[in-house]
């Protein structure tokens, strides 16, 4: 699809500086784009891109005044690009309709209106399906599971029995939600297997990429809020509680009965004990052990997690220990030298008082 800059301002509700008849046909990254292609520029870090990129327009911020190409100012770069890629790029994928005939499904089942099931789905008893919603080929729902409207679930995605998943949610393939929690005693030497008898809650809105694992509760819920976003490879472990809004990125680990807050992002590899809570808008760096409880608006770094500031002048620290560790060894040779000459000093004022 061809559209002009600036009807594309129009759209995004920006402001064109340059040539608004310029023809745009797809969508790039700054880096990538070619001749025809709308980019985008939201970091100023990247600027500078600006003057190399083949791109033929670059949607910037507000506070940039003019570039080398034709722009179109907005208040939010990401938001817009985001609502143009769906209008520009190509989207050859069309979504099945219907219910395939190798799919298996269960007693008293309820299914919504415009449900889509593909090839070898199973669908165990009382479950429900609401309407819209999308069920791609090899997709597990256990009983009296529901999944709300307009859901997404892309192949190879298990849904264990009694889990309730909300409104507009989009699960990647390979996930697993609702397997048993990790939870055993140990008596004479022997794991002894804890029921876990509750279940988990994913509201609306939530995504859930690839290969994530989201285990029931021992008992009441494991509970993913209103518009979270998990990566792929993440674990989150019995009984968790994620806030609305929070960003949970690849590989992170959350153990059992932590609760995290609402506007929360734990970076990628992460890890967080459990039974901690981590309060509202924290930002955990990467790679960073959550140890204890955090306060709203913390941003902790390192492990144990401590406040990034403070994390950042120990590793300056360890990064000058070369230099230490040889200043160190430079005074110990010094003192070593002023020790002989007070020795030898000591002995010329004995063999003076002798004489």
């Amino acid at each position: 699809m061809k559209k002009t800059l600036g009807e594309i301002a129009e759209i995004i509700q920006g402001t064109v500086v340059g040539d608004p008849d310029v023809i745009i046909t797809g969508v790039s990254g700054v880096k990538e784009a070619k001749v025809g292609d709308l980019a985008f520029v939201a970091n100023t870090k990247y600027l500078g891109l600006m003057d190399t990129t083949k791109a033929s327009a670059i949607i910037v911020s507000r506070e940039i005044k003019n570039a080398p190409k034709p722009i179109i100012q907005t208040d939010n770069p990401d938001l817009a690009f985001a609502k143009i890629v769906g209008l520009l790029a190509p989207n050859e994928i069309i979504h099945p309709e219907g219910i395939h005939p190798t799919a298996i499904i269960g007693k008293n089942v309820k299914i919504g209106k415009k449900v889509a099931i593909q090839p070898y789905v199973v669908i165990e008893h009382n479950a429900q399906i609401d309407d819209g919603s999308v069920l791609n080929a090899g997709v597990y729902i256990g009983h009296h599971t529901r999944i709300g409207k307009d859901v997404l679930i892309y192949p190879h995605v298990t849904i264990r029995e009694r889990v309730e998943i909300g409104n507009r949610v989009i699960i990647h393939s390979g996930t697993v939600i609702g397997a048993d929690g990790f939870g055993f005693s140990f008596v004479k030497g022997v794991h002894h297997k804890i029921p876990q008898i509750g279940t988990v809650h994913i509201e609306d809105d939530v995504e859930i990429g690839a290969n994530v694992t989201i285990d029931r509760a021992r008992f009441d819920k494991t509970h993913i809020k209103r518009g979270t976003k998990i990566d792929n490879l993440v674990q989150i472990a019995h009984n968790v509680v994620i806030g609305e809004n929070s960003i949970v990125v690849a590989q992170t680990g959350i153990s059992g009965s932590a609760v995290i807050g609402n506007n929360v992002a734990l970076a990628g590899q992460s890890g967080v004990i459990g039974h901690v809570t981590i309060g509202d808008n924290v930002i955990v760096a990467g790679r960073s052990g959550v140890t204890k409880s955090l306060k709203e608006n913390a941003f902790v770094s390192g492990f144990p997690a401590q406040p990034h500031d403070k994390e950042n002048r120990i590793k300056a620290c360890i990064r000058r220990l070369p230099k230490y560790f040889k200043d160190i060894v430079d005074i110990s040779k010094r003192l070593a030298k002023l020790e002989e000459s007070r020795k030898g000093s000591i002995k010329d004022d004995t063999a003076e008082d002798d004489n």
